[in-house]
């Protein structure tokens, strides 16, 4: 642990300038409130805080990173309050230690609204000051270090996975690659012990195996480079071993099967030389097609620049390149931390827009799951570049489509797409984009997103808008509802009910707006009862039955429908009671009710759609089948018995195809649900009689 002396010294070197009583301050009092916990290793409390200030002075922050580093967890495990850090240290080291602290009265919640609400205010405080995720990311590799002194194993592996999935993540996202390694290591030592401990043992193996084989190939590129005047530093090592793992995974290999184990990096002077040591490279080991990336013409999105490429060495040998200049190198391995220069407001304007989307999917977000979803998505790497037509550049997950796109460049413009062109060429939205695509996504002024765009979104951010958006507009349908509910209700009060009645009742319920109250109504969320209690205290004395003042109406076969509004289910996909749901308003025709998976809502057809669900609707709904009988004798017949010993209406049976020796017929069917429909599919398909039946 870091003396009090030696912590200030650190600061002194590479800031004269620091407040050094300030310093001294803090360090004692972080000590004098943590007293005599301490943690499981055993060592004092104290000892933490001080060792994530130790690593915020290896980044060279500024003094103020460093006072709340010290302090970071005073407020949460002491007595101290964020008042009294102001009054101590001021209102800067006041909010930064706010931001890195949890919020003490969600420790009840369960756990993953817990995680989501610390990470909510977390974002939120990141977003105002970067320094806040320095500390918290100095917090989180300090306390994997010593994970494993932690006695319950549960413990550890939800640390562990947290890390793994926020953490490890978000230092990539802002280039602190030391940070990201050595975090996923040691999460990956607890998630995955058996495959940690065999990945390191062979290793090992090979450490004790290759006589020096990394040195001598180090040795080789820098002598090719040198004959070509270049100067360059060479180092080689073996590749992360979680790297490894993950490799092995995503191409179910063995670890004997993985070849590129070895990765080399140049050091150059300038970036000239780092192009000019790639023609080298390449004209003296074959390179590997498809395994170059230049990310120094066209950097990450957290700044980072380097050239890779991928050689075979020797006969069969795999190793990967990565050429950079010095500077780089420094930026790349602590990224935010390395460029830092807060007093000048200078950040990369990648990290602003990104941050920027993050707080986006804060607000969009409805409930803890879908921010923890949302989240990871937005902080998870892989990606491709596509460009808008004037040639503005945007970085994207691997597997984004148009719709992900719109989102990227604009959340209006996500909102309000209705077409794409790719290239020149109108596409459908759901179109995968590849790396340099062009992309021109056009919107109309009435276009609302779709349901459908979320089984073929993967940004973070286009799923949080559109289930948003999609919110948005069913409260707006069920508060129209609502309202006409309401006007119902209201006749039977003994009053005329004016802006005054309903300015008591809004109060009494504690609502602020009539739409709340017609939400409310509309999905039955308080009853008729209460509404007119409200607008006329005592208006419902003396009814005995509740059944008096019930509204009376019949529950409609589908719910999410405004009362009186046509409907008819549509013929393409035969949605039954069961199926997940949505309409279709046509113009002048009513609403057409689909499957979810129908293949006209994934087309994109029509504009205006409807979040609907089942109501009591027992008989009627109408399934297709189609069923490839053998072409024999008593064939049909045998299905006409299964039909009728499951209870099931036939309304039309067609013959679509005639392919000897099979018939293939369309069979309508009226059964109760999708459950009573499954048993009858179970049930012809078990049939000699039958060659093939699926659903259409």
């Amino acid at each position: 642990m870091l003396r009090q002396y030696e912590l200030v010294e650190r600061v002194k070197e590479y800031d004269p300038d620091a407040d050094e009583v300030m310093l001294n301050r803090a360090y004692v009092y972080t000590v004098q409130k943590h007293g005599t916990q301490t943690r499981a290793s055993g060592d004092p409390y104290f000892s933490h805080p001080v060792e994530v200030a130790g690593l915020m002075t290896d980044l060279k922050l500024d003094q103020e990173t460093i006072v709340t580093a010290l302090l970071h967890d005073t407020v949460e495990d002491t007595l101290a309050t964020i008042d009294d850090i102001d009054r101590n240290f001021g209102p800067d080291v006041a909010r930064l230690v706010d931001g890195v602290t949890k919020l003490s009265k969600i420790e009840q919640m369960p756990e993953n609204e817990r995680a989501a609400e610390n990470l909510r205010k977390f974002l939120l405080a990141m977003s105002e000051d970067i320094r806040v995720l320095l500390v918290k990311l100095g917090d989180r590799l300090h306390n994997m270090r010593t994970l494993h002194f932690i006695k319950k194993e549960e413990k550890r592996q939800r640390i562990a996975r947290e890390t793994m999935e926020i953490y490890a993540p978000l230092a990539e996202r802002v280039g602190m690659y030391e940070y990201m390694r050595e975090m996923q290591l040691l999460a990956f030592e607890q998630l995955e012990p058996e495959g940690y401990a065999t990945i390191m043992q062979r290793l090992e193996q090979i450490r004790e195996q290759d006589g020096g084989q990394v040195d001598r190939i180090a040795l080789d590129m820098k002598h090719a480079l040198a004959e070509a005047g270049i100067v360059t530093e060479v180092s080689g090592r073996e590749k992360h071993p979680y790297s490894i793992w993950r490799k092995m995974a995503e191409r179910h290999v063995s670890f004997e099967q993985v070849t590129d184990i070895m990765a080399f990096r140049i050091i150059c002077e300038d970036v000239a030389d780092c192009y000019r040591a790639l023609g080298i490279l390449h004209t003296t080991w074959q390179c590997l097609p498809g395994r170059f990336k230049d990310y120094i013409s066209t950097p990450k999105t957290n700044g980072y620049r380097s050239l890779h490429t991928s050689l075979i060495y020797g006969k069969s040998m795999r190793v990967e390149v990565q050429i950079r200049t010095r500077e780089m190198h420094r930026l790349n391995e602590f990224g935010l931390a390395a460029h830092w220069a807060y007093k000048q407001g200078d950040r990369p304007d990648g990290q602003v827009a990104w941050l920027r989307d993050l707080i986006e999917i804060v607000d969009a977000s409805h409930d803890a799951e879908e921010l923890l979803e949302h989240t990871r998505m937005a902080i998870y790497q892989d990606r491709i570049f596509a460009f808008t037509p004037k040639g503005a550049l945007f970085q994207l997950p691997r597997g984004s489509t148009a719709v992900d796109f719109a989102f990227a460049v604009h959340t209006d413009l996500g909102l309000q797409t209705v077409g794409a062109r790719i290239n020149g060429r109108h596409m459908p939205l759901r179109t995968q984009l590849a790396n340099g695509d062009v992309v021109e996504i056009l919107k109309g002024e009435n276009a609302e997103p779709q349901m459908s765009w979320l089984g073929f979104v993967v940004t973070g951010k286009a799923r949080a808008s559109i289930r948003r958006a999609v919110r948005l507009k069913e409260r707006a349908e069920v508060a129209e509802i609502g309202r006409k509910l309401f006007d119902e209700i209201a006749t039977r009060v003994p009053a005329k009910v004016g802006k005054k009645a309903m300015r008591g009742a809004l109060e009494r319920l504690a609502m602020e707006e009539e739409d709340d109250l017609y939400y409310a109504i509309g999905s039955a969320k308080i009853t008729d009862r209460d509404v007119m209690e409200a607008l006329v205290p005592g208006s419902t004395d003396g009814m005995e039955d509740e059944a008096e003042w019930s509204r009376g109406t019949k529950s409609l076969s589908i719910r999410g429908l405004t009362p009186g509004v046509g409907y008819k289910l549509a013929e393409c996909c035969h949605p039954v009671p069961g199926d997940r749901i949505v309409g279709l308003r046509l113009p002048g025709e009513g609403v057409e009710v689909h499957t979810i998976d129908c293949h006209r809502l994934a087309d994109g057809i029509g504009s205006d759609w409807l979040d609907l669900s089942w109501g009591k609707r027992s008989m009627g709904a109408v399934g297709r089948l189609r069923i490839t009988l053998y072409d024999r004798m008593g064939t049909l017949a045998e299905m006409a018995g299964i039909f009728a010993k499951n209870n099931v209406n036939v309304q039309s049976l067609q013959q679509t195809q005639l392919d000897h020796p099979f018939t293939t017929y369309d069979a309508d069917l009226e059964v109760q649900d999708l459950a009573h429909l499954n048993r009858i599919l179970s049930a012809v398909r078990a049939s000699d009689a039958v060659a093939q039946a699926e659903r259409v």
